[in-house]
């Protein structure tokens, strides 16, 4: 199992992308944009669910984390199946947001990777799409990596996604 953290715009859905296409076995990618995407529509915007503030601040409430945790279950329990799985994530807790992901895939082999990027370029990425809350990449790029331990890090301030797939590939057995 593959977990990717970083900010929103950091490049971690291209790094997936590249990663399925370098790793000699198939692996299934799951991404966080998804689960929100998959959420009730009354979850969106709700003190229970999930909020985006005008400046690009994200708040959970009590029932988008009973719901993240059964996401969270279901991908380990395919990893524990014998999937190859990568999952793409934005720790907006830092340190707690892994140890939830810790205890979801229980003894399991994971490769941790920081993915970062310098906000100003994040940002910029972000400006670019249509599908973003602006402030969210400048609000996440250094706080997604408070106390999070990683195996591996890679940079796409100034590093293609390819590149960096081919620099985490070479970590996974």
């Amino acid at each position: 199992m593959i977990i990717l953290n970083g900010g929103s715009s950091s490049g971690k859905s291209g790094i997936v992308r590249c990663l399925q296409a370098v790793l000699p076995q198939p692996w299934l990618a799951f991404g966080v944009d998804s689960f929100v995407d998959s959420l009730p529509a009354r979850m969106q915007d709700s003190e229970a669910g999930i909020e985006f503030a005008a400046d690009g601040r994200v708040s959970v409430g009590a029932d988008f984390r009973a719901l993240e945790a059964a996401w969270m279950e279901g991908i380990a329990a395919m990893a524990g199946a014998g999937a190859s799985v990568i999952v793409d994530d934005v720790f907006l807790g830092g340190a707690a947001s892994q140890q939830r992901w810790q205890k979801a895939v229980g003894g399991l082999t994971v490769l941790w990777v920081a993915v970062r990027c310098e906000s100003t370029v994040a940002a910029g990425r972000e400006a670019a799409r249509a599908d973003r809350v602006q402030g969210m990449a400048a609000s996440q790029a250094d706080v997604v990596h408070q106390g999070v331990t990683y195996d591996v890090e890679v940079d796409t301030t100034h590093t293609e996604a390819m590149a960096c797939a081919r620099t985490i590939a070479a970590y996974v057995s």
